[in-house]
């Protein structure tokens, strides 16, 4: 197969932060995509629905002439978050999820839950509506190790929290483990997860083997090879509670190359490319366009999209730049360490 057209795909795990950064990066997810779900740690974080309409405005405001890019805002969960607020933001359609980041997780995640009993109205308020609940499904108790903070996630936090609010509905994001995909696939309802591409691509190595390799540490960080294997499973399985979601997350190249640097992987501009060279090589090109433009739609309870893309296989290697500049900074594009020979051309009909 050297040629696919398929819907335009949505991103359903995306950072675009705020101001020179934002209209740096955001061009180069308007291109391939026509939605997003928008992370809300910002410094200070989008905790409430009017908080969360003005930054909608500015990632408005800086969308290129002619780009069809729709932003859905997402409310960062705090222990002192209302429910109201939350709920009335979801009656007016503009929130789409709430975001939990258990405090110190990850990347602006210092305001994020400490209690998860503390956040329990706003938890059963949410089960009540219907409104998705995106957890960074990480542990942060300094004793676990940090590849194993996901696992234990599962067992100490996600999986006793749904057995106490059975009717919350559950994206588990950016799932980096076996055990991850395991713990998805064995709830019947209300739970789904979303796969990244460079965890698709990269496993632990990449960031440890001949060098520290700061462009491929994120977090969650990436894991041993049977797990990136369990990734790919699930993602080229069609199986409808997988559906992607890239957590392209821009830092600037002094933030990331420091001795303390930043977690976060930019893969906006290459990652439809990269997703079509993981799904040829496991002979799952028939069931791309379910992973990238239709299983996240159908959890969100949204219609998939009705723009197409093509996606033509070449000789010659896609050229992607090394590198992007904006007003704050360059931003290192990821490197999948293979040729990407798949081209993307937006909106065919």
């Amino acid at each position: 197969m050297n040629q696919l057209t398929i819907t335009k795909p949505d991103d359903w795990h995306l950072h675009l932060r705020d101001g020179a950064m934002l209209a740096g990066v955001l061009p180069h997810t308007s291109a391939h995509f026509s939605r997003a779900i928008i992370m809300p740690n910002l410094v200070p974080p989008v905790v409430t629905t009017a908080q969360a309409e003005v930054y909608r405005q500015r990632i408005m405001a800086s969308l290129p002439k002619g780009h069809d890019f729709t932003p859905l805002m997402t409310l960062y969960l705090t222990e002192a978050t209302d429910a109201g607020d939350v709920e009335a933001g979801f009656r007016d359609g503009l929130v789409k999820a709430v975001k939990l980041y258990p405090a110190g997780a990850t990347t602006n995640s210092h305001a994020g839950v400490r209690d998860i009993d503390k956040v329990t109205p706003v938890l059963e308020r949410m089960a009540e509506i219907g409104l998705p609940l995106c957890v960074h499904g990480e542990v942060t108790n300094p004793e676990i190790d940090i590849f194993d903070r996901e696992a234990v996630f599962i067992e100490t936090v996600l999986d006793p929290l749904r057995r106490r609010i059975p009717g919350l509905r559950v994206v588990m994001e950016h799932v980096t483990t076996r055990n991850g995909v395991d713990y998805v696939r064995a709830q019947e309802r209300d739970m789904a997860a979303t796969i990244t591409v460079h965890h698709l691509m990269i496993n632990r190595n990449a960031i440890l083997a001949g060098g520290i390799r700061p462009h491929y540490y994120c977090l969650p960080v990436a894991k041993r090879e049977e797990h990136r294997l369990a990734l790919r499973a699930a993602a080229t399985s069609g199986d409808q509670r997988f559906f992607l979601g890239t957590d392209s997350a821009p830092h600037t190249d002094p933030l990331k190359e420091s001795a303390c640097g930043c977690a976060g992987i930019f893969t906006a501009p290459n990652a439809v490319s990269c997703l079509a060279h993981v799904f040829e090589e496991e002979d799952a090109l028939d069931r791309l366009e379910a992973f990238a433009s239709l299983n996240g739609p159908a959890f969100y309870r949204l219609p998939p999209n009705e723009g197409r893309i093509t996606l033509k296989r070449q000789d010659a290697p896609v050229a992607f730049p090394d590198k992007i500049d904006t007003g704050e900074g360059s931003v290192t594009v990821f490197d999948p360490m293979v040729p990407l020979h798949w081209s993307v051309t937006p909106d065919i009909s």
